[in-house]
């Protein structure tokens, strides 16, 4: 099992590490982790890893067996020996924008406070397809409503229930198409804002940023119609 750090602190660009194995494929796998794999819609992290006479860039990171994480070198080339102490460096503007996106991606399920069949991040254009039937009446007044959500500045939080207490309160569960991981039976819960100003409270387990003005302005792009049910809409964020 890899510690997933950025669990813990996910602006954590750099830390120590110590490898445990190495994958058939030709991946390592670490004691602890800053590297986000690939899940729930969100990227693997990429970056560099370096160690006594070596380093290679990590151009991905996965999920392995027994909740390892494994980093995927950028080239075939000679690893680490296992039990070697490494130091690990995220590609943090990649990873800074992807959490911007990300809760960016929370938001717009407010906005747009349907079901989501599925969806996708990305560092300039994301998308969400969402169980609606008919396209947006008024996709500028949406695009209003979310960015005065990222101006409002407002906290991004984090928690954890049981799978029992998810199981009795299926209401925060707003994907169709993917459940919420159940590790060690419990389940992360994201929210944004509380009190008066609360918005959002759903299970994710991604990498997000502090507060919701640190996403910056988005933009709603294209509303693609995808099946009977379902519409594909797009965001941009563009600086």
């Amino acid at each position: 099992m890899t510690h997933p750090i950025f669990l813990d602190d996910p602006y954590c660009a750099d830390a120590p590490g110590r490898v445990v194995a190495h994958t058939a494929e030709g991946g390592i796998v670490l004691d602890r982790s800053i590297f986000y794999p690939t899940g729930g819609g969100q990227p693997g992290d990429s970056g560099h890893v370096s160690w006594a006479g070596g380093g290679l860039d990590v151009a991905t990171t996965v999920k392995g067996d027994a909740d390892a994480i494994v980093l995927v070198p950028a080239a075939p080339q000679a690893l680490p020996p296992v039990g070697m102490q490494l130091q690990q460096v995220l590609d943090w503007p990649r990873r800074h924008r992807l959490m911007r996106m990300h809760t960016g991606l929370h938001l717009l399920s407010v906005v747009i406070p349907l079901p989501v069949s599925g969806g996708a991040i990305a560092e300039a254009r994301s998308r969400l397809d969402f169980d609606m039937p008919e396209a947006p009446e008024d996709p500028d007044a949406l695009e209003a409503a979310l960015n005065a959500l990222v101006d409002a500045d407002l906290p991004v939080t984090e928690d954890w229930i049981t799978g029992a207490e998810l199981d009795a309160n299926p209401e925060l569960v707003k994907t169709m198409s993917v459940a919420p991981p159940r590790g060690a039976g419990r389940i992360r819960l994201v929210q944004i804002g509380n009190g008066p100003a609360f918005v959002d409270r759903q299970p994710c387990g991604g990498t997000h940023v502090a507060r919701t003005g640190e996403i910056g302005q988005m933009r709603i792009g294209k509303i693609e119609k995808k099946g009977r049910q379902n519409r594909r809409v797009y965001l941009h964020l563009d600086n």
